[in-house]
Parts: C-alpha cells; sequence; structure tokens
C-alpha cells in the first residue's frame, strides 16, 4: 500500500513538472505577494481612517480588505502548495487568485485617495503583475491540453463563460451608456467620491474581453482557452465573495448611499456558489490521476 501511494506521488509529481516548467521564481513572487498584500490590507481594514474616501467608498475597500485577508490570500497560499505536489487543479486556481488580486489591486491603486498606504498598494499591483507574467511564462499549454480529460465538456463551459461575458456586460453597459447621453454623466459615480470607476475599465477593457477570447477557444478544444477559463471561474468565484463582503460593510458605513445594499450581500453569495459548480465541473476533467487526492 505504501510503494503505491508513494508511486502516485512521483506520478503527480511528475504531471507537475510537466504543466509547471522548473524555477522557483514564481513561488518566491507570490510569496512576497502574500506579505505585501497581507500588510497592504490588514492596515487598511483596522485603521479606516488612513482610506480617506467617501464614508460608502472607505466601507467598500474596508470590505475588500476583510475578503482579500480572509479569502483572497489563504486560497492562494493553498493553491501553491498543492501546485508544488503536483496539482494541476492548484495550477488553475492559483493563477485565478494571482487575477483576483490583481483586480483588487488596482481598486486599491485607483479606487482610494492617495494616502500612507499608497506603495503598499503599488507593490501589491506590482507583485500581482509580475507574478502571473512568470506562471504563465513556466506553464506548458500542450501539457496542460494533455492532463485534460477527453470528457472535458468544452461547449457547456464555453457557454457558460460567455454567458458571464454577456450578463456582466450588460450590467454594465445598461449603467454607462444612459448616462453617456446625459449632460451630467459623472452623477454614475454619486457618493463614491470618484472620478471614473476601476470597475468599469477593468471589466469592459480587460477581463470580460479576455474571458470572450477564451471562451470562444475553449469552444474548440484549446488548451489555453480552457486554462484561462478555468482561472478566471475562480476568480469570478472569489470576486462574488468580495463583491458581498464590500456591500455589506459599505452598507454599514453610509447606509443611505445607493452605492452599496446589504440586499446585495445574498446575490453575490448566490452567484459565488453558481459560478463555483462549473469551476468544480472543469476540475473535475484535469489529472484523473488526482482523484480524490489534490481535487
Amino acid at each position: 500500500m505504501t510503494d503505491t501511494r508513494t508511486a502516485a506521488r512521483v506520478s503527480t509529481a511528475n504531471v507537475a513538472s510537466s504543466v509547471l516548467g522548473p524555477g522557483k521564481l514564481p513561488y518566491l513572487l507570490s510569496g512576497c505577494l502574500v506579505v505585501v498584500a497581507a500588510a497592504a490590507a490588514l492596515f487598511s481594514f483596522l485603521f479606516p481612517s488612513l482610506l480617506t474616501g467617501s464614508k460608502v467608498a472607505t466601507g467598500n475597500m474596508r470590505g475588500t480588505a476583510l475578503a482579500l485577508l480572509a479569502v483572497g490570500l489563504p486560497v492562494l497560499i493553498t493553491a501553491m502548495r498543492r501546485a508544488a505536489r503536483g496539482s494541476t487543479r492548484g495550477l488553475v486556481v492559483w493563477l485565478g487568485t494571482l487575477a483576483y488580486l490583481l483586480y483588487q489591486a488596482l481598486l486599491f491603486c485607483f479606487a482610494v485617495p492617495l494616502n500612507n498606504l499608497f506603495l503598499l498598494y503599488v507593490a501589491t499591483l506590482g507583485l500581482c503583475l509580475w507574478s502571473l507574467a512568470t506562471l504563465v511564462l513556466r506553464c506548458d499549454l500542450a501539457a496542460f491540453g494533455r492532463r485534460m480529460s477527453s470528457r472535458m465538456p468544452v461547449k457547456p463551459l464555453a457557454g457558460v463563460a460567455l454567458t458571464i461575458v454577456v450578463l456582466n456586460g450588460y450590467a454594465w453597459l445598461a449603467q454607462i451608456v444612459p448616462a453617456m447621453f446625459t449632460s451630467h454623466p459623472g452623477t454614475l459615480l454619486q457618493d463614491t467620491g470618484l472620478l471614473t470607476n476601476p470597475v468599469f475599465v477593468q471589466d469592459l477593457a480587460i477581463w470580460l474581453p479576455l474571458l470572450a477570447a477564451a471562451a470562444i477557444a475553449s469552444w474548440m478544444r484549446t488548451p489555453w482557452g480552457l486554462f484561462v477559463v478555468g482561472a478566471m471561474l475562480a476568480m469570478f468565484v472569489l470576486e462574488s465573495i468580495s463583491i458581498a463582503t464590500d456591500q455589506w460593510f459599505g452598507s454599514q458605513a453610509d447606509p443611505l448611499s445607493p452605492s452599496a445594499s446589504a440586499s446585495a450581500v445574498p446575490v453575490f453569495a448566490v452567484v459565488a456558489l453558481v459560478t463555483a459548480l462549473p469551476f468544480v465541473w472543469l476540475c473535475r476533467h484535469l489529472d484523473p490521476a488526482e482523484q480524490g487526492r489534490l481535487g
């Protein structure tokens, strides 16, 4: 029995080495990211007076900081450990968590007025970007394709990804387009204290186009498409949890603000659960050798 378990571990380690190339740089950068992001989030949560934004915006960012500390960073650490032990699923979660942290880092840099924590926010952003770059560059996508089961439900997963793109894009454009045809489009950001909305910018310029392209590639069973779809499903699960948390804190900080609502908390909790289902479905068709061990 011991020999069988040892052989399974060696086999899984070989899988990881063939998908994630050699080198400690991704681990080093992501490890530094954990330390810096934890410090930035902890100070932001414990000392809200440092954030110097509107009440609702300060509440939102405190919620974001708590979600990052309680969920985002623990998931990143766990994913890194599993990837190091040979889990391709861990590798997908690692990439998705880095994308989630990059999303939050951009919010801290551009949705929070300049404050004493600015350099921590910038360091978090830089480490997110370079961690992502080094991780992606060391991934062998052809090897990743060989780790996919022949039963991978590529078209349903592509359909889920495109549905997310359409619904998310519609949610933002339904707010933005009417405002663009008024004499005061800035009223769209009422009570937030923002000059523009970095959420709109990120989603419409980066994340939704990336997910749409990955969905199309997934439909054709292209490895990079499924890799990105998996990572972004993980990202959206974490982001939904983060939104639920920031909405709660924002609504408590300014109950009269239309920019945050406690009623959104259960909505985004359900969104996180619904998004997690196709992510788990995808993971079940990665590395069958990992079943029951690293899933």
